[in-house]
């Protein structure tokens, strides 16, 4: 595994961790973050987001993250749903949030809880349901779960409840 797993794992890993997540939409596509793969060095891609500070609200998180990770801001959210992903030694209960970003043009962020060194953001942008079934279908990226799931991203909009995927049933 490289080094920068390992320092990945021992950051997140063996804990539960509640993260916040914007589906941030403009048109039909969706914003996406790509990360540095923590399997097999593919690209972790998902919606902007990350873990609750202690202190901070869940959609102060939200905010913060959006902004960290993309340089947009958040103009209107509304909370939507729960989603648990537990895989060791990764475990995370993620609270999704519709998100309105201001029209900016989103840019590649930083996780401040990494060293320059250890950055894991890799591309940020707006990506149509097109550009996304044809990189699940090559195979080269890991998509969250719930991209993967739903043929149409804004489907996810629908959303409401708490949602737990396995063997892509919901639970």
């Amino acid at each position: 595994m490289p080094e920068w797993n390992h320092k990945v794992y021992e950051q997140f890993g063996h804990q539960v961790r509640v993260r916040v997540c914007a589906l941030c939409f403009r048109g039909d596509e969706i914003l996406l973050v790509w990360h540095r793969g923590l399997k097999d060095n593919q690209h972790f891609v998902a919606p902007p987001g990350g873990g609750v500070q202690f202190g901070e609200t869940a959609e102060q998180a939200m905010h913060r993250e959006v902004k960290e990770e993309t340089g947009l801001a958040v103009e209107k959210s509304q909370f939507l749903f729960v989603y648990e992903h537990v895989e060791p030694p990764l475990h995370a209960v993620e609270l999704f949030f519709s998100a309105e970003v201001s029209a900016d043009v989103p840019r590649i962020g930083i996780d401040p809880e990494l060293n320059s060194d250890e950055q894991l953001i890799q591309k940020v942008g707006f990506t149509s349901p097109q550009e996304i079934r044809s990189e699940i279908i090559k195979g080269k990226n890991q998509f969250h779960q719930l991209i993967r799931h739903y043929q149409f991203p804004k489907e996810l909009l629908s959303l409401r409840g708490y949602f737990k995927f396995d063997n892509k049933t919901r639970n």
